[in-house]
């Protein structure tokens, strides 16, 4: 039996990606770059004659945000289950998780709440700013799982062969 630590680097379903190229972190730059631009788009409908269209804009950069996180989720959460439960990763893993269905839920009302359409209010903007807040404290958890705790990354051996003089 392999030690916690080597099973948090392998994928528990060929679903989550190759070893050494999980899918999750792929899939995470699509909420990600939604939401932030739709906060652009939020911000420069503030400054436009006619806001309309960035308003419009914003709310699908939401909508987008929001499908591509349930996407992210399903593929980090099968990274979720090769992780040791009473270790500090795993702790770190359902913080992570936690904050992400929060950002996602927050983006879901923030959707909602923009469907009729019309301007983008303060209360709108700053649910927005609020998600992203969460958002980046969640991105540091799950940098901290990859980067320090080494979750779904190759192991030092397989990295060592990149770095070998051919």
């Amino acid at each position: 039996m392999s030690s916690p630590l080597l099973r948090a680097k392998r994928p528990s379903t060929p679903l989550a990606g190759p070893y050494g190229h999980p899918l999750h972190p792929m899939l995470v730059t699509v909420p990600i770059g939604a939401w932030v631009a739709s906060l652009v788009f939020d911000l420069a409908s503030l400054v436009v004659g006619d806001a309309g269209f960035l308003a419009k804009g914003a709310l699908w950069l939401i909508a987008i945000g929001v499908i591509g996180a349930v996407a992210a989720a399903a593929f980090g959460f099968l990274d979720f289950l090769g992780i040791e439960p009473g270790t500090a990763a795993f702790r770190t893993a359902v913080a992570h998780l936690g904050l992400n269905l929060a950002v996602t839920a927050l983006f879901g009302a923030a959707w909602a709440w923009r469907a009729p359409g019309g301007p983008v209010g303060a209360g709108q903007l700053a649910l927005s700013a609020a998600g992203l807040a969460v958002l980046a404290v969640s991105g540091a958890l799950g940098g901290r799982l990859a980067y320090r705790y080494g979750v779904r990354v190759a192991d030092e051996a397989t990295q060592a062969g990149g770095f070998q003089r051919s």
